[in-house]
């Protein structure tokens, strides 16, 4: 698979945007399903939003101005239609943030693409509690084990208000974690 930097050369090369474009997308889609799918907890809804993802990253990219690795645009992208979704869905269902949390731990316990251990149902349901952005920072750097620069630049914020994110995450799950295996 070709480099970021060779990709947007391909696109620059004139009749080559389509090419590039899918080669971006072979690159990427699968990464920003699962990193999609971790914030909702919903196959479909991850599908619909990488599919929207993937529409403003062609519509963007011939703006795109090369200031921030193309990564962490494409994943900066991802990560707010996500949590605009999120807030969206939680506005037009009238329901308070634990409520809402309750819909999705639904959704993943009855999601049949879900295959984990009762350790790893655990931790998706902790993971649930957190506030969405956080959620995000924690996925970011748990799971995808991105650096903090990088996360930065996908959230708009701070390394260091990152990291007290990032932290204050971790001990809520741990707590969690402890509480439902006490």
């Amino acid at each position: 698979m070709p480099e970021d930097k060779d990709i947007l050369e391909i696109y620059k090369q004139e009749g080559k945007q389509e090419y590039a474009f899918n080669l971006l997308v072979r690159k990427y889609s699968e990464r920003l399903y699962w990193h999609i799918r971790k914030l909702t907890c919903s196959h479909d809804d991850a599908n619909d939003l990488l599919q929207s993802t993937l529409v403003k990253i062609w519509q963007n990219l011939p703006t795109f101005r090369e200031e921030s690795k193309l990564y962490t645009w494409i994943y900066r992208i991802a990560t707010n239609e996500t949590l605009t979704f999120l807030k969206r869905k939680r506005l037009s269902s009238f329901l308070s943030l634990s409520d809402y949390d309750s819909v999705l731990e639904n959704k993943l316990q009855s999601d049949k693409y879900f295959n984990g251990d009762k350790l790893q149902l655990a931790l998706q349901k902790a993971i649930i509690k957190l506030p969405d952005k956080q959620r995000a920072v924690f996925n970011l750097r748990y799971f995808q084990q991105m650096k903090y620069e990088d996360i930065s630049e996908i959230m708009n914020t701070s390394v260091g208000a990152l990291k007290a994110s990032y932290h204050h995450a971790y001990h809520k799950i741990k707590a969690e974690l402890e509480n439902e295996f006490e």
